[in-house]
């Protein structure tokens, strides 16, 4: 019996029973979702002055809003972002800048959440600014800094700030450098900047702050493996964490081996030979002895004049790097690029066009 044949039975069945109970009665229509009264209210553009007057009075709020739009895409954004930075330049470089890094699972989040609490009982402040990897296919980040260190987030001498690295190389978010002039100019005297733990390649982090952390964990290689690895040469102080229970024979092993890696390496332009130290963030143990460690190099590197001189080396860096980026954003918001790129990508990827006559055929018409 055909499909349709079946229908027209059905249908004579049901006039027929029209008024039995197998029946089914038309349902309601679905109520909407989102209230139908509600209305979004559009945030009041904050002006230039409010800004700064907010960030120098040391409100976290405005600060955060500041931050956000720094770190904005969005060209109408940028003229105000670069005034607001202009005008806390000259509150900013009064504080100690520590980058701190390591290979994934070495417990980053854990030692600054254990450290940062000693550091503000001694009457810092400290500004965190962790920069959460973004994903590749999708570009999203979990920018879930906040929730891990959930004890210093309550700590009103301590401001956490998740970024997304937004494909930037180095470890570093695209507009680390500018939020420590505003972390600085709202009264934080410490910054800690934790990395995504890239590994060799997080040199960036290293020319915007004074001292440079590793953390590492034990079993993670011999003395040679440390030799080998490009990123312990840039190293001021390592850390050997997770020193507790069972493991802490290991961990006084790995720092026997790592200091005796450490002394091979030449002599830094600080003029300091960097220490190993163990500690534990779940117990409580040797962090003091860390930031001792961390006083030292400071008090080190101000005596023999590196600590200015290395400012005003990575001034002088991040003006290029100004530069370049500025350049960058100038070309791809071109009109007639915009216009033409997508007609010269396809060309390349059609094989009518190599990348080389491709850029240098945009580049030709950028500086026409």
């Amino acid at each position: 019996m055909s499909f349709t044949k079946i229908e027209h039975y059905e249908k004579e069945y049901l006039d027929a029973h029209h008024d039995s109970a197998l029946n089914v009665t038309e349902g309601v229509d679905d109520k909407p979702v989102v209230n139908p009264y509600f209305v979004r209210r559009k945030r009041r553009t904050m002006t230039t002055d409010e800004y700064v007057e907010g960030i120098l009075n040391g409100n976290i709020t405005i600060l955060a809003q500041a931050i956000t739009l720094i770190e904005s895409n969005n060209p109408t954004h940028y003229a105000q972002a670069q005034e607001i930075i202009e005008r806390c330049l000259p509150y900013s470089g009064n504080s100690v800048r520590i980058g701190i890094t390591g290979v994934p699972g070495a417990g980053k989040s854990s030692f600054i959440e254990a450290v940062g609490n000693m550091v503000t009982s001694y009457n810092h402040r400290l500004a965190v600014l962790a920069i959460d990897p973004s994903s590749e296919r999708s570009g999203g980040s979990i920018l879930g800094d906040k929730t891990r260190m959930e004890s210093i987030c309550h700590n009103p001498d301590i401001f956490v700030r998740p970024s997304p690295s937004a494909g930037s190389l180095g470890g570093v978010a695209r507009k680390t450098r500018e939020t420590i002039v505003l972390c600085e100019a709202a009264g934080f005297d410490v910054i800690f900047i934790e990395t995504v733990g890239v590994g060799q390649s997080e040199t960036a982090v290293h020319s915007m702050v004074d001292m440079f952390m590793m953390l590492q964990i034990s079993g993670a290689g011999d003395e040679l493996q440390g030799i080998k690895r490009g990123i312990m040469e840039m190293a001021d102080m390592m850390v050997i964490t997770k020193a507790d229970g069972e493991n802490i024979t290991r961990a006084e092993l790995a720092k026997a081996q790592y200091q005796g890696a450490l002394q091979l390496f030449p002599l830094a332009d600080s003029g300091w030979r960097p220490k190993v130290y163990t500690c534990s963030s779940h117990v409580g143990t040797g962090l003091e002895e860390v930031w001792q460690g961390v006083e030292q190099y400071l008090q080190h590197i101000e005596l023999n004049g590196y600590f200015t001189s290395n400012r005003n080396r990575q001034n002088k860096y991040w003006m290029y790097e100004t530069i370049n980026e500025t350049l960058k954003s100038s070309f791809y918001n071109d009109p007639e690029i915009e216009s033409r790129l997508a007609d010269v990508e396809q060309r390349v990827l059609d094989a009518k066009l190599s990348s080389f006559i491709a850029a240098k055929e945009l580049l030709d018409i950028y500086f026409k």
